[in-house]
């Protein structure tokens, strides 16, 4: 019969803890700290308890953790010894009815793993979604794993068994994230689509208005049809726009969405994530024939990568009215114009001026949307409430030095133009660091004609400087700046520098700020703010409206713009509730 959190709260410490038994391998100490702090608001803010005791309990005690943990598909499976729960987890994940070429890889994996690490591979092998890993993606993620830096792979596990626990939480607590789930589904369905020579080669691409982006348009505006919207269409800029009807035709205007194009070779969630959250709130409030005292509308933006076109946020740009006609004759590497892309389309350029938003009509625009970054993940926090997106600028250098005979030109007679570079990169990264939030990235280094035996005579690079505010960006700009100059001058060398990008920053609104710390306060779940470094629709939108964004935390240390890119269906369902909560709170002061 399944636990209560009533039951948990109000039981004796000792019943309390053996209501908890076997969440934490062999470790019945986590729980019972942990317990301390009763009472608890919801599960996620026990499971937060639990895992800010073991990162409190030292490295001896965090490394006890981890080899209480059997081996996967090692000794203690095959001589049937594991655990209940460990038992019944690598028996899901199908590793007791391996194949004797899969068991012979797991058993070589394990044998240079341990003895590498000093602990066994960890793997939540029932996965994001709770149903199970193949036996394909536990090898790849413990091949991929073995090649990881030692303290980031202690780290690793105990993420992993965090996960673990939170998934026997919701089997003691018969608990089933499914409307998490839902969204997590929607995901998989949104990612058949993919650009031609991506999709053969198993590959997430989706690029402006190709036919996989059409495609997956037609899918979000069948969706938005299925779970309730009243009027859903696909605008002049291929955005899929669907508008649920407040109770009152007269009333103000909610906007919400995110981008469904996506890089090349991506994850399944960039963007995404923030068009299907409302979309399960809309088909909750559907069901309940529930209005609400305002209109929202969702937004599915066509374009924000700026993959296929030399143009970003043409969706999000339409609508504050930045959509550049200048664009429309840009050619994408097969000569085809963004003129002739939209007129395939069906789409018609002259009616985009028209989309562009009169702020008298909106409240406001708030975003979901994964953190891409490692904060959350490491912080074992389901989801963030964002107080800016980082302005930034763009540069495109070129320094110039003098090439000359590696052997014969002494050390002190050069004028090395990579040097410099490599100088500035760590000059940069210094600065940054001065500041706490602020980022430098080099990330692009080129040496035209560069030998083996020839002292580089030129370097060209990139340079992308990010900050909270414009006056922390701007003064990190400056001393950046500044230290190439000296660096130039002393090494001999001279320079240009381009500038490609200057992107103001979008501080989040209070007031809407305020109301997603409420909503996540009132799930239970520990409040943790943070700025923004990537750049998102949200900072078009901030320009017309007032705006703020939820993050969701991301698995595989949060990576990004990358097939590793994941989250699960649990936090999922908390952004999904967080939402719900923020339309209840607007409701109730509308």
């Amino acid at each position: 019969m399944a636990i209560t959190l009533e039951q948990l709260n109000s039981a004796p410490a000792d019943q309390a803890a053996h209501m908890l038994d076997g969440l934490y391998e062999h470790s019945p100490w986590i729980a019972q700290a942990a317990l301390g702090q009763r009472p608890f608001a919801s599960l996620a803010q026990l499971k937060h308890a639990m895992a800010r005791v073991v990162a409190a309990a030292g490295r001896d005690a965090q490394l006890a953790l981890i080899r209480a943990h059997p081996e996967l598909g090692g000794k203690a499976m095959v001589d049937q010894t594991l655990t209940t729960e460990s038992s019944h987890e690598q028996n899901r994940a199908g590793l007791t009815h391996c194949t004797p070429a899969e068991f012979a890889r797991i058993q070589d994996l394990n044998a240079r793993y341990t003895p590498k690490f000093g602990f066994p591979f960890i793997l939540a092998v029932r996965g994001p979604r709770g149903t199970g890993l193949s036996r394909q993606q536990i090898i790849d993620t413990f091949e991929r794993r073995l090649h990881g830096h030692p303290a980031f792979e202690l780290q690793e596990c105990l993420r992993n068994i965090h996960r673990i626990v939170e998934l026997r939480l919701n089997d003691k607590f018969g608990v089933e994230p499914v409307t998490g789930n839902l969204v997590w589904d929607w995901h998989e369905e949104l990612a058949q689509f993919s650009d031609a020579g991506y999709r053969e080669r198993g590959q997430l691409t989706v690029t402006y208005l190709t036919e996989a982006h059409r495609a997956c348009a037609a899918y979000l505006q069948a969706q938005m049809r299925a779970c309730g919207f009243d009027d859903v269409v696909i605008d002049a800029v291929g955005n899929v726009v669907g508008r649920y009807d407040a109770d009152k035709p007269d009333a103000k205007t909610l906007l919400t969405g995110s981008h469904f194009d996506t890089v090349r070779n991506a994850g399944k969630y960039d963007g995404r994530l923030g068009i299907f959250v409302p979309l399960a709130c809309v088909r909750a409030l559907h069901a309940q024939g529930r209005r609400l005292p305002f209109h929202l509308e969702l937004v599915a933006f066509a374009e924000e990568e700026g993959q296929r076109f030399k143009a970003t946020f043409l969706g999000s740009g339409a609508l504050v009215g930045q959509f550049d006609p200048r664009w429309l004759d840009q050619l994408d590497t097969d000569g085809i114009s963004m003129r002739q892309a939209m007129a395939h389309a069906g789409l018609n350029p002259a009616d985009i001026a028209g989309l562009q938003r009169d702020p008298a009509d909106y409240l406001g625009f708030v975003e979901v949307h994964i953190e891409q970054g490692p904060v959350l993940n490491e912080l074992d926090l389901p989801l963030g409430v964002v107080t800016s997106i980082n302005g930034g600028v763009r540069y495109l250098g070129d320094v110039i030095g003098t090439a000359c005979h590696a052997g014969t030109t002494p050390m002190d007679r050069r004028s090395d133009a990579a040097a410099a570079v490599a100088e500035l990169i760590l000059a940069a990264e210094r600065r940054a660091a001065q500041d706490g939030d602020s980022v430098a990235t080099v990330g692009q280094l080129m040496v035209p004609n560069g030998s083996t035996n020839v002292v580089p005579g030129r370097c060209q690079f990139t340079l992308d400087l990010r900050a909270p505010n414009d006056a922390q960006r701007d003064a990190m700009v400056a001393d950046v700046l500044a230290a190439l100059a000296e660096i130039a001058e002393r090494r001999q060398a001279r320079y240009t520098l381009e500038q490609t990008m200057r992107a103001a920053a979008a501080p989040s609104a209070p007031a809407w700020q305020q109301r997603w710390e409420r909503a996540v306060a009132t799930l239970g779940v520990p409040l943790h703010c943070m700025p923004s470094g990537a750049g998102h629709d949200a900072m078009k939108l901030h320009e017309l409206l007032p705006q703020a964004m939820l993050f969701v935390r991301g698995q595989n240390a949060g990576i990004s713009h990358n097939p590793l890119e994941s989250t699960t269906s649990d936090d999922m369902q908390l952004a999904v509730d967080a939402f719900a909560q923020l339309l209840d709170q607007l409701a109730a002061e509308y």
